[in-house]
């Protein structure tokens, strides 16, 4: 296993829509492994194409990528990991930044990546840095299988700073109010999950929303975003105010 060496992972399902930007913006790395969990479109086609190893995991039940992450990931070949989503650009300077990085004998094992979003055509500050931890070592990695987790990555991990804006990750994904909301149940049913274990009260169907949205446009900026802002935050709320309703129909439903 070569220690210089990196290998960028894709998980993927129905993913042609950015999936041959993303691979561009890749090309030079030493390997690119795309983890698709049987897709009905031309995600597969594009990416034996580019010459991706291309890995199958069953999407099941799936409502994410996070169940196959582990097994994305174990199918690498370098000692060095990149994982990107099916939306996500790297440029040229964060290329250049990793292969810098991975050239120490200090290096950290584990590096968090800030990512650009956007909403409505805008950059949003509000969501940034946003960060990621994607660039790992290989060795003894894994995901928990829940919607929103990082890797748990032995060793030593850095940040990327902020302010090096150049080096984020750009996401394609500009999303709108209807992907958003579709997204919603998906992912707040993780949420569940994940959460199962905290002792929410019905207070927290008025708080938890309101701290979020608070959070998202006045302490992270929102504001600065104008109407985009706005409406990014009002959203961040309703997630939460989601999320808890089901945490809290979990607990106290009566079967009929």
């Amino acid at each position: 296993m070569d220690a210089n060496k990196i290998s960028v992972v894709i998980n993927t399902y129905n993913a042609e829509k950015f999936l041959k930007r993303v691979l561009d913006s890749v090309k030079d790395f030493d390997e690119i492994v795309v983890c698709d969990m049987e897709s009905t479109d031309n995600t597969v086609a594009i990416a034996k194409e580019y010459g991706c190893k291309v890995v199958v995991f069953p999407k099941g039940d799936c409502v994410s990528a996070e169940p196959a992450r582990t097994f994305a990931i174990q199918s690498a070949t370098m000692k060095w990991v990149l994982v990107l989503d099916a939306d996500e650009l790297v440029t040229l300077e964060l290329k250049e930044y990793l292969y810098e990085h991975i050239s120490h004998k200090d290096a950290a094992e584990g590096l968090w990546i800030p990512r650009k979003n956007y909403f409505m055509g805008r950059f949003m500050h509000s969501t940034y840095p946003d960060y990621l931890l994607r660039f790992f070592i290989k060795e003894d990695t894994t995901w928990p299988p829940y919607v929103h987790t990082f890797p748990i990555v032995k060793g030593r991990q850095e940040k990327i700073p902020a302010k090096r804006k150049e080096l984020a990750f750009i996401h394609l994904a500009n999303e709108n109010v209807r992907t958003m909301v579709g997204k919603t149940n998906q992912y707040t049913e993780s949420e569940v999950e994940k959460k199962k274990n905290k002792n929410y009260g019905i207070a927290a169907l008025i708080y938890r929303p309101m701290f979020r949205f608070f959070k998202s446009y006045i302490l992270k900026g929102g504001i600065r975003d104008g109407k985009a802002g706005f409406i990014c935050a009002c959203y961040d709320g309703f997630y939460q105010f989601i999320a808890v309703c089901k945490i809290l129909e979990k607990k106290y439903r009566k079967e009929i």
